[in-house]
């Protein structure tokens, strides 16, 4: 245990200084998800809840990554922005407020989005969400697919997409202004494509939803709970519509 604690405590600072260790960091936490994507989703057929688990299988997957990669480094959660600790009520009102405010630019963005691909396909295409089919009528079904949401999207794809991606790409610069916001446009172009199967209308909204997102994880200064909760209500508003009968 000694020996570990003190290998860990000589590769921490040198994988923390190193690029080539970011850049490493982030090709094998999306190494998994591109694996499971090429692998086995073409495996798993077109069944959509097997698609749909395999993708937060994999989410589940670049987390470990992530913990891994932070604790080689000697680095806890805060360094992306994540604290579990509670600082008391009137921070959670606050945290609260501010992410009813982020899920307003990023419900904006979204139809930004939609309004953009629809004047260049020339109709207002609507993205593709039949891998969702399955939660159509079924409350046992929609009351998982909420729980496993909230853990595995709400939760991943902000400590994945924000906290982890950003932060990790922007140490490759120079920690400096234009670093910090490539950093965000490549997170938020990444952040799109990962929902390829939404077609090409859905990359587009998520890839500006994304893009404020990842404003709002720099302007309010890392604070991923912020997005975690925003990213929350967007997904409950997109479980329910699956849900409800087609009219």
């Amino acid at each position: 245990m000694q020996n570990e604690t003190t290998r860990m405590t000589r590769i921490g600072p040198l994988l923390r200084t190193n690029k080539a260790a970011h850049l490493a960091d982030v090709a094998v936490a999306f190494a998994v998800a591109l694996a499971a994507i090429l692998i086995v989703l073409p495996l798993v057929g077109d069944h959509p809840l097997a698609r749909q688990a395999v993708i937060w299988v994999a989410n589940v997957v670049m987390l470990a990554v992530v913990w891994l990669g932070l604790r080689l480094r000697g680095q806890k959660w805060e360094h992306l922005g994540l604290s579990f600790r509670f600082a008391g009520w009137r921070p959670v009102v606050a945290t609260i407020l501010k992410s009813l405010v982020v899920f307003g630019a990023a419900m904006a963005a979204f139809v930004v989005g939609s309004v953009l691909m629809a004047n260049i396909t020339g109709m207002p295409e609507a993205a593709d969400t039949s891998a969702y089919d399955y939660l159509r009528g079924n409350l046992p079904m929609l009351l998982l697919a909420l729980a496993a949401v909230y853990v595995v999207s709400s939760f991943g794809e902000e400590v994945i997409y924000r906290g982890f991606l950003i932060t990790r790409l922007a140490e490759l610069g120079t920690g400096g202004t234009w670093a910090m916001r490539a950093a965000v446009t490549v997170s938020a172009v990444v952040f799109g494509l990962a929902h390829f199967d939404w077609g090409p209308m859905g990359i587009v909204q998520t890839g500006f939803m994304g893009l404020v997102l990842g404003v709002a994880y720099v302007v309010g200064r890392r604070r991923l709970w912020v997005l975690i909760l925003a990213h929350a209500y967007m997904d409950t508003i997109l479980m329910v519509q699956m849900y409800l009968p087609v009219e």
